[in-house]
């Protein structure tokens, strides 16, 4: 299996997520319109907040192998 740190798909859908969390595209002093009290930049904010917050535990849950990590620490233990 490969490392996730090696599968590129991986960093580039991090980085838009980091990218676009802060409103540097949105044109500077915009507040208007509010959505539920809630100024659009900042409720964006919050949506890709809790996008980046699913992505990275779906990576953990799926994409990294922890249990290859104890097998190979128990191999070493029985080796020693």
């Amino acid at each position: 299996m490969k490392e996730p740190i090696k599968k590129p798909w991986i960093w580039i859908i991090l980085v838009l997520l980091g990218l676009f969390n802060a409103p540097w595209y949105l044109p500077e002093g915009s507040i208007e319109p509010f959505i539920f009290g809630i100024p659009y930049w900042a409720l964006i904010t919050i949506i890709l907040t809790l996008f980046l917050s699913a992505y990275l535990s779906w990576l953990c849950l799926t994409q990294w192998n922890i249990v290859e990590d104890e097998e190979e620490a128990e191999k070493d233990q029985k080796g020693d």
